[in-house]
Formats: C-alpha cells, structure tokens, sequence
C-alpha cells in the first residue's frame, strides 16, 4: 500500500470530523445508514444488515486496492457518526482527484453538515496534497446534488453519458462539476469564510 493510503488521515473543524472508514463503525452506521431516500440516486441500495456488511466490506477494499480513500462523518454538534465520503479517482501524477461516494442520513441533511465535510477535504486536497483539480459528480437527475455542488463554488463541466451502472444494471449519466487549484483560495474566502477562520 502506497504512503498516502496507509496515513491516518483526520480533518476537522468546529462543525465536523472525518476519520478512517472503518467497521468499527457499523453500529453507528446502522442508526443512520437505512433510508432508502439515501440510494436513491447512487449505485448500490442499503436495505438491510447483509447489505451494509457489503458495503462496509466493498468500501474498506476500496482503501487496501487504492482505489479510494473513505472517511466516517461525524457530526460534532451530536457526536454522530452522520455518513461517509471519499477521495477516489486519484491520480497522483497529474495531481486530480474526485470527491464524491458522499451519503447523509436523513437528519444530517441541510444542515451545513456537507459544507463543512467539503471544506474540510477541499482543503487538505489543495493546501497538503497540493493537487491542481478536484471534480465531483452527481446523478444527471439529482437536482438537489447538483445544487450543493454549485454552492460549494464548483463550476459545472458537462454530462458524462452512460456514466455508471447500478446494482440493477441499469446505466445513469452525471453531471460533473470541477474545482482547480487557481480557484481554491478566491472560493475559500468567499464560500467558506467562516471555516477559514479555523
């Protein structure tokens, strides 16, 4: 396993931390993780325990493949585990990586939860891994996604057609939307002014 992967990455803010994915998590997880709402736009559906015992196990395999790097969100406000995202698609010679696989439950939804997640990765990604683009996607029928994408201070790129294929086998397109490094720190002072103070 490369060096980045085995780091024991932490990021945190008043609001929000992310740790490593890991099963220790799953009870939390079970509190949050069952809400069919939550799949309704991904490539995989949580209906039950031997579901979520898949995708704890798909998602760590994600990490020793180094194919992705998952966090655990936690909710400071609560301390509640409150979802999961990743850093996947990295590509370390021409510095790129997407953010996305990200998932709330229901009640950490609209709460500046996600803002603050996104900050926090935005940040490490641009500031410690010195990466040049960061790109996140979002279901071309997910309109709520592609809202919080916009605010986050992403520019929309295009629609990728027949992007991925679900768990069904029934093929989406995606809306994608980037950030580069020229940018980060006009988006910085604008959109997260106030977690730029920490």
């Amino acid at each position: 396993m490369s060096s980045f992967f085995q780091q024991n990455i932490n990021l945190e803010n008043p609001k929000v931390l992310l740790v490593p994915f890991a099963k220790e998590y799953k009870t939390a997880l079970k509190e949050v993780v069952f809400d069919e709402s939550i799949w309704q736009y991904m490539s995989i559906f949580i209906e039950n325990d031997a579901d979520l015992d898949r995708y704890i196990n798909l998602t760590l395999s994600e990490r020793i493949e180094e194919k992705s790097y998952p966090f655990i969100i936690i909710d400071k406000e609560t301390n509640s585990v409150a979802g999961s995202t990743r850093l996947g698609n990295i590509n370390f010679h021409n510095k790129r990586v997407e953010i996305g696989w990200t998932w709330y439950g229901k009640k950490f939804q609209g709460t500046g939860l996600n803002k603050a997640c996104k900050y926090e990765l935005l940040k490490h990604i641009f500031e410690k891994m010195n990466f040049n683009r960061v790109q996140l996607s979002a279901n071309i029928d997910n309109l709520r996604s592609q809202k919080a994408i916009l605010k986050l201070g992403a520019k929309q790129e295009g629609i990728f057609r027949s992007n991925y294929i679900d768990q069904n086998g029934d093929k989406h397109d995606d809306v994608y939307f980037s950030i580069i490094s020229d940018e980060w720190l006009d988006i910085k002072k604008k959109v997260y002014r106030d977690f730029a103070l920490f």
